[in-house]
């Protein structure tokens, strides 16, 4: 009951702050910051609820910037989130610290080069192939990490689907064709592999610095969402060998940034030209 009555005042909230209507079925929506610019209220962790959210007392709000509110659905809207807060606790587990931010952006983006180079080493970590080449979808990560402490909730909001981790040995042609279709449709995410698109066309595309040989069998790395026509990709046709891992993407992930925590490393990374568009 209680998550039932956070998500419909927080969503009823967010409607009224965050759109403007502009006609019987028009909405313009803005994006804001959870920065504190309006009541100081901050995105809390597991230990500064009233510093971040605020305090309720004799059913008064007090915000965390001093401003009071007693009439209105933000007391309620308030005592909910905070009431919620022991069930979110977990999610407050602060697992790495990012010099700046990382955010998603094709046809390639430190972030989305992270992701789909951590699924390559987990598949074949977990399979014992070869993995040449991985393959994931800009569509599966949700948000951008922002500069500073990452929590828990960061990397489970980030990935929040429950893709598992899959291997696929695949010929050289159907890689290749997969490759056409991205220039075609849009870029995804991929490691291994350097392709150059120019006019919606597949310029070249090279498998750990060589062409692709049509003829020859490729290890690759993905997760099951792709398989079988998600975002237009069909993966597994064709393909000679299949193994479903038990690991989910986002697991994957975050074993790999709480090793980089313990090795007192911080969460960056880079790009390096592997998908160019001219």
């Amino acid at each position: 009951m209680v998550k039932t009555k956070v998500v419909t005042a927080v969503f009823a909230l967010f409607a009224l702050a965050s759109c403007a209507h502009h006609g019987p079925f028009s909405f313009e929506w803005q994006k804001y910051n959870m920065d504190g610019h309006r009541t100081g209220v901050t995105v809390p962790n597991a230990n500064n609820v009233d510093e971040a959210l605020g305090t309720i007392e004799n059913g008064v709000y007090t915000a965390p910037n001093g401003t009071r509110f007693s009439k209105g659905s933000t007391p309620l809207v308030a005592q909910n989130l905070r009431d919620v807060q022991p069930e979110l606790a977990r999610l407050k587990e602060v697992v790495a610290y990012a010099p700046k931010e990382m955010a998603k952006a094709r046809p390639e983006s430190e972030l989305s080069n992270y992701i789909v180079d951590c699924i390559r080493q987990w598949v074949a970590d977990s399979t014992g192939r070869q993995v040449d080449v991985a393959i994931t979808n800009f569509g599966g990560i949700r948000v951008d990490l922002a500069k500073g402490d990452i929590l828990l909730d960061d990397i489970e909001s980030m990935l929040p689907f429950n893709n598992y981790l899959c291997y696929l040995k695949l010929k050289g042609s159907d890689l290749q064709y997969w490759f056409e279709f991205m220039a075609e449709h849009g870029p995804q995410c991929i490691s291994g592999a350097k392709l150059v698109v120019k006019d919606g066309k597949l310029e070249s595309a090279t498998i750990a610095g060589k062409p692709i040989d049509p003829n020859k069998y490729y290890g690759v790395g993905t997760i099951d969402f792709l398989l079988d026509g998600g975002d237009g990709l069909k993966l597994a046709r064709n393909a000679a060998d299949y193994i479903q891992t038990d690991v989910k993407i986002c697991d994957a992930v975050l074993a790999n940034i709480r090793r980089l925590t313990a090795e007192g490393k911080p969460l960056e990374y880079h790009t390096d030209g592997r998908f160019i568009v001219k």
